[in-house]
């Protein structure tokens, strides 16, 4: 399994994490989320949400192994989505992810 929790890490100190549906969805809409995350976890009716925004803005999406809790224990909040505003992050994070 791909660990992309340091990497969450230093993006959120670096300031180019988004976190929680309503920001994800306003980052994706304003065209600033160069990846969104949800984790595992994430509720059916978040996900569909997501997925709508992400499709109809053209951000990618992925749903990583790791739950909201483990998001909360590497960048501090509990979030089932974030976003990654930096081109370079989400390059990094997409090929840990591709990597299972």
């Amino acid at each position: 399994m791909a660990d992309i929790k340091g990497t969450l890490s230093i993006c959120r100190r670096a300031g180019k994490l988004i976190g929680g549906a309503d920001e994800v969805k306003a980052a994706c809409r304003r065209k600033e989320a160069r990846l969104v995350i949800a984790a595992s976890d994430i509720s059916g009716k978040s996900l569909k949400e997501i997925k709508f925004i992400c499709d109809r803005e053209k951000a990618p999406l992925a749903v990583a192994p790791e739950t909201a809790d483990d998001f909360g224990a590497c960048i501090g909040k509990r979030w089932a989505v974030v976003a990654i505003t930096d081109p370079g992050f989400a390059k990094a994070i997409l090929k840990k992810l591709s990597s299972d």
